[in-house]
């Protein structure tokens, strides 16, 4: 499934906004009234982004970048960016907000669910692989190397099943990909992928392959359709100047995908 796309956040100031920014700044008043003849306080924590009344905070953008050493999709990238994650943690909330709002409690994964997953992650992700993370003692150093806990770990990946269970819920059901679609994308798509002799898969082969291909890039177009106009309804704010340019870079068309 593809990553979450960037879209146009919106720019005014909410009052709820303003009350999180105060709240913000208290605790870095109170640091200073606590200790008067130190040095100058450091801010513990700030509001990046408010989602619909919900915070994302900067501590929440360092636990997206750690946590992306665990998405197998990113394997062989570049490291995750505080920007992207600031996108992805906008989408993903926005998302939830919408599951809670629907109540679509059926779609919430078991524990086994979830333990299944995670099991295949430390016995395949290469990262996981290095550093024997089958076994506790590995798995357990693996963690610390990159400032994780188990429960944290738990949660990132029933959040990720609970996502794909909706995205599966609302948007695949009812596709339907005929056989014509199949039979074109076959010689227009794949067959032209082969060199002249080279031997090649017969239709009936590949065609369930084929047909997976052409649900998912359907979804997909659904998916990111929905995701736009729920991020263009929504209350987001982004509130760290630093974010807030980037966002409006692209929203004239002048920042990356």
């Amino acid at each position: 499934m593809r990553r979450f796309t960037r879209t146009r956040t919106r720019s005014s100031r909410a009052p709820a906004a303003a009350l999180l920014l105060a709240a913000s700044l208290s605790a870095t008043l109170a640091v200073q009234a606590q200790q008067p003849n130190s040095s100058p306080p450091v801010v513990l924590d700030r509001v990046v982004a408010v989602v619909n009344k919900r915070a994302i905070l900067a501590s929440d953008l360092d636990e997206e970048v750690r946590l992306s050493i665990l998405d197998s999709t990113r394997v062989g990238q570049s490291d995750l960016t505080r920007q992207r994650a600031l996108d992805q943690l906008i989408s993903r909330t926005l998302i939830q907000q919408q599951i809670r709002q629907e109540d679509l409690q059926a779609i919430e994964p078991s524990q086994e669910e979830v333990d299944a997953r995670i099991g295949e992650l430390r016995k395949q992700l290469p990262a996981c692989v290095r550093q024997n993370c089958a076994s506790d003692a590995g798995w357990k150093a693996f963690l610390a190397a990159h400032g994780l806990t188990p429960g944290r770990v738990d949660s990132y990946f029933r959040n990720r099943l609970e996502i794909l269970s909706f995205i599966e819920l609302r948007f695949r059901q009812g596709i339907q990909i005929s056989e014509p679609q199949i039979d074109d994308y076959y010689r227009n798509i794949l067959l032209p992928q082969y060199t002249s002799g080279e031997s090649f898969p017969p239709l009936d082969q590949v065609a369930p392959r084929i047909q997976e291909i052409l649900l998912e890039q359907q979804v997909n177009a659904l998916f990111d359709a929905w995701l736009r106009n729920l991020r263009e309804q929504g209350d987001v704010e982004v509130l760290d100047p630093e974010f807030e340019s980037a966002e409006a870079q692209g929203a004239r068309g002048g920042a990356g995908p």
